[in-house]
C-alpha cells in the first residue's frame, strides 16, 4: 500500500517536472530566436545593431530550450 503511493507521488512529480520542461524548453527556444531574428522584425534594443553576442546568446538559448525540450520528452529524472 505504501509502496503504490509512494509510486503514484513519483509518477506525479515526473510529470509536473516534465511539463514545466516543455514550457521553459519552449519560452528559452522562441527567446533564443527572438535574439537571433530581431534584426528582421524591425525591432531596435537600445538603440543599437545587434552584435555578435547577441546572436551567440540566441543560439546558446536555443540549444539549452531545445535540450530542456527533450528532457522533458525523456522523463528520465528518478533513474
Amino acid at each position: 500500500m505504501l509502496d503504490d503511493f509512494q509510486e503514484k507521488q513519483r509518477q506525479q512529480g515526473t510529470r509536473m517536472r516534465s511539463v514545466m520542461d516543455y514550457t521553459m524548453g519552449i519560452v528559452f527556444f522562441f527567446l533564443g530566436l527572438f535574439f537571433i531574428l530581431y534584426r528582421q522584425f524591425g525591432i531596435r534594443i537600445m538603440a543599437r545593431e545587434p552584435s555578435n553576442l547577441d546572436y551567440f546568446i540566441g543560439g546558446l538559448f536555443v540549444v539549452y530550450g531545445s535540450w530542456r525540450f527533450y528532457r522533458g520528452y525523456k522523463k528520465n529524472y528518478y533513474r
